[in-house]
């Protein structure tokens, strides 16, 4: 069983910066492939980005592609997400879901979620 807790949400202007952390328990984090996925209201929950169990590797949504930055410090059981030059339409809940071994960007496919952050970027 895997737990994720969300921090770092907040409201901010647009063009400004926010940095998201997932806190998970276990001492298996490094067996999990990590994602952050985000839900606005009215609309589907889509992919964001996600990272290989070594950070080695990582994926992201074209709408966030050299805005946000995902990275992992396995010796702490952490993930974060670093977003930059932040849009209205970045407004949403924030998700961080794991899934043993391998990466997803099918929400589907996280076995285990996080309760969720408030990202809100006014205009």
């Amino acid at each position: 069983q895997v737990q994720l807790v969300e921090s770092g949400g907040g409201l901010v202007q647009a063009g400004g910066s926010l940095r998201l952390s997932c806190a998970a328990s276990g001492r298996t984090f490094p067996d999990y492939a990590m994602a952050w996925f985000r839900q606005a209201p009215g609309k589907e929950r889509e992919f964001v980005a996600a990272i290989t169990r070594s950070g080695s590797g990582t994926l992201y949504a074209d709408s966030v592609k050299g805005r946000f930055t995902i990275s992992r410090d396995n010796a702490k059981n952490t993930v974060h997400l670093q977003m930059n030059t932040l849009k209205p339409e970045d407004t949403a809940v924030y998700y961080c879901a794991s899934r043993p071994l391998f990466m997803s960007r099918v929400g589907n496919e996280y076995p285990y979620w996080g309760q969720g952050t408030q990202v809100t970027v006014s205009s």
